[in-house]
């Protein structure tokens, strides 16, 4: 995955400042202990990332899954599909998705963390070698790994609520992986050299946003809006040669969208999901909805730059800007025009961000801003991450060509890259404990409604079992039955009555 290449010397008259040394084992780029310590920078986010996976084998179902596994058992991913789309919510692909795990019942729940965990890293992984070659890049080997281990890091437990984020595979399908595989249909962009490659990227990239549309609501937004975005400043960051490709590639991204968004819409589960929570346009885009989603998307922006953890992506991008020079080994000037990159990025986010609370609103009112609803700020913080690592890198080139020596700031980046996996490591052992004793509560559950039923019990007590704010029976002091009846459909009960008022 390194995009180390062979280094051609520098130009004669080379800009002062831009001149490396003659010898290329010289250049710190190029030395291996340079190499050496960028790859352990990665170990740490590494390390967080394999440890919450191993512990995703205490993950036992809860809220919406309750619904899902008999659904998937009794008619399988095809009955859950049909399902979404003529019931629930219209969202056919994310129910291939949801199946896709559901099929192996409680296997594939503690699995997924591992399956999902791998999957970012390695999109991320792609995206940022990619990105480094195509831009005319080098790095020392390891610097596309640690930029890929860092955001996935932060991306996926520097949040209120870990659960829902990484180990809660429905919230997971519906707000974490969507904006990973939008950075996904980046790779055949990257990759696109002759025409082929160019006409498999736009096919790519609308195949991709239609699946998107109907996969997540608001990370199709944030799709749109970066797409939008790239439109405009086309004319100005991208070379002519490229320039045309690149505005068909988003055009095909945005009909992409509009067409899985149609599908979304105009469907049957669709209808009926607006209906039951009031999200008719009239609600959604009233001045009351679209004020009260301002006042809770501030509080969520409060919550999030508040957050010193990000930090760590600021810091990876220093270094990105400290140790990358061209392929003739001179060092890269910033892009010419990053005051129009900066401010587009920036109003790409909040404007996306901002959408996203207008359409979850009239669903969560305003727990929307909630830390147990941050699953619902994954669809642009990933976005939000990766402009802090392009920022960093912007002040790493700045502190490179006017700093006598970096020496000390790849020394405080180095280490705030390791400080910031401490306090998500703490908050994950915590977890685990948890974790750990919900699932030996609920195995012991699960058998004795299974030996119940299996003796002809129709009706048994079942207790709730509550982990980082999760959904379950009897909820609201015992009087919210929901999702009661999939948990007796799951054991082929005819109801379940609350266990804590039986005792």
């Amino acid at each position: 995955m390194s995009d180390d290449v062979p280094v051609t010397a520098a130009p004669e008259g080379a800009r002062r400042g831009e001149e490396e040394a003659a010898d290329p084992a010289g250049r710190p780029a190029d030395r291996p202990w340079t190499a050496l310590w960028v790859t352990a920078l990665a170990l740490p986010p590494l390390a967080l990332l394999a440890v919450a996976s191993w512990f995703g084998r205490w993950v036992r179902p809860g809220a919406d899954d309750w619904c899902f596994l008999p659904r998937v058992r009794d008619d399988g991913v095809s009955g859950l599909v049909g399902q979404f789309y003529f019931d629930d919510n219209g969202r056919v692909a994310n129910a291939l998705l949801v199946g896709a795990y559901a099929k192996f019942q409680i296997a594939g729940h503690q699995w997924y963390p591992l399956v999902s965990g791998v999957l970012v890293v390695a999109v991320l992984w792609a995206v940022a070698s990619l990105a480094l070659r195509r831009a005319g890049l080098r790095t020392p080997r390891g610097m596309p790994l640690l930029l890929a281990a860092m955001t996935t890091a932060l991306f996926l437990f520097v949040t209120p609520n870990t659960y829902k984020t990484f180990y809660w595979p429905a919230a997971s399908v519906s707000h974490t992986l969507p904006p990973v595989l939008a950075c996904a249909a980046l790779i055949p962009l990257l990759l696109a050299r002759t025409r082929r490659g160019r006409v498999v990227a736009v096919a790519v990239a609308v195949l991709m946003a239609t699946f998107l549309a109907t996969l997540s609501e608001e990370t199709a937004i944030v799709v749109v809006m970066v797409l939008l975005a790239a439109l405009i400043v086309s004319g100005r960051v991208v070379p002519a040669a490229d320039r045309g490709f690149v505005r068909l590639w988003c055009a095909g991204g945005i009909a992409g969208t509009a067409a899985g968004a149609l599908v979304l819409i105009t469907s049957p589960g669709s209808t009926n999901r607006r209906e039951r929570f009031g999200a008719e346009t009239t609600s959604l885009l009233s001045s009351d909805s679209l004020a009260a989603s301002l006042r809770a998307f501030a509080e969520i922006t409060v919550t999030v730059v508040t957050t010193w953890q990000y930090a760590g992506a600021v810091a990876v991008g220093v270094l990105l800007g400290l140790l990358c020079r061209r392929a003739d080994g001179t060092t890269p000037r910033p892009p010419a025009h990053w005051p129009l990159l900066t401010a587009a990025g920036l109003l790409t986010l909040l404007v996306s961000g901002y959408l996203c609370t207008v359409i979850a609103y009239p669903v969560f009112g305003g727990r929307v801003s909630a830390p147990s609803a941050n699953r619902l700020w994954n669809d642009y913080l990933l976005l939000y991450v990766i402009l802090l690592v392009g920022a960093g890198a912007l002040l790493g080139s700045a502190v490179r060509r006017y700093a006598h020596r970096t020496a000390p700031a790849k020394a405080v980046c180095a280490a705030l890259c390791v400080l910031v996996c401490v306090g998500p490591a703490i908050a994950l052992t915590d977890l685990d404990t948890a974790m750990r004793d919900r699932a030996e509560k609920w195995d012991a559950q699960d058998r004795r409604l299974r030996e119940g039923a299996a003796a002809g019990e129709r009706v048994l007590p079942y207790e709730r079992l509550v982990i980082s704010q999760m959904l379950e029976p009897f909820s609201e002091g015992g009087e919210r039955y929901w999702p009661g009846g999939c948990v007796a459909d799951l054991y082929r009960l005819e109801r379940v009555t609350d266990g804590a008022r039986g005792r």
